[in-house]
């Protein structure tokens, strides 16, 4: 009975021609080393370029808030070891939560979004960037953008004959708004007994030694670029 014949062991092809490395070959031996010495070079002059303060790379930008949106303040860092981030408004710490959120959108950019905008947020924000080699900070402002509107009108008057009269709106809107009063549906014309006066968050209608012609509708209307508002009192004088 005759035996099997062994098994051959797979022979490995041989490499085409021109892919053999001889590493003992002194041409290929330099060339390792400019490698290595290449990569230590490269690895050095990167911890050098990271280690040390941080440094502000694009500077925040001044945005424009409109009332009842959000607005997001971005920076972009550089900073190895991984920095502390304090957000402010006017010197005072923002803290983190549902008004104000510390976005970390990718090693080196930094944001804050500010929610449910508002008159109140008008301001400069500041960031400050510290690690243990130092620490920078930049800032910019959030222009608030509100539509003229009126808070509470005023209110129906009665008055004797001969007594001042005063009617008083609560407004507010950013640009400030133009103010203007009607009687009637006419253009109040201004003099020292009738007149009216703008602040910053009211509007008064003053007439002085009130007279029965006095009594009618009155209406003080607000408006700016982004909006219109009006409110009616009724004034008897008698």
């Amino acid at each position: 009975m005759s035996k099997a014949a062994p098994a051959k062991k797979p022979v490995a092809a041989a490499p085409p021609p021109g892919c053999t490395l001889d590493i003992k070959d002194p041409q290929v031996q330099r060339a390792a080393i400019r490698i290595q010495a290449s990569y230590r070079g490269h690895r050095s002059r990167k911890e050098l370029r990271e280690k040390g303060p941080p440094r502000v790379l694009e500077p925040l930008k001044d945005v424009v808030l409109i009332e009842g949106s959000a607005a997001k303040l971005t920076c972009r860092i550089s900073a190895f070891p991984d920095p502390f981030i304090r957000w402010s408004k006017d010197g005072k710490e923002l803290r983190d939560g549902p008004k104000y959120r510390y976005v970390f959108e990718d090693p080196d950019v930094v944001a804050l979004v500010v929610r449910d905008g508002e008159l109140a947020d008008l301001g400069q924000y500041s960031i400050n960037v510290t690690n243990p080699f130092g620490q920078c900070s930049d800032s910019a402002r959030i222009l608030v953008e509100v539509p003229a509107k009126i808070q509470k009108g005023p209110d129906n008057t009665k008055a004797r004959k001969g007594t001042t009269v005063t009617l008083t709106a609560e407004i507010m809107g950013e640009p400030a708004p133009d103010v203007g009063w009607t009687k009637d549906g006419e253009d109040i014309d201004e003099d020292d007994r009738v007149f009216f006066e703008v602040g910053s968050t009211t509007t008064t209608l003053t007439i002085r030694r009130a007279t029965p012609e006095d009594s009618g509708k009155y209406e003080v209307y607000v408006e700016n670029s982004l909006g219109v508002d009006q409110s009616f009192a009724r004034v008897d004088v008698a």
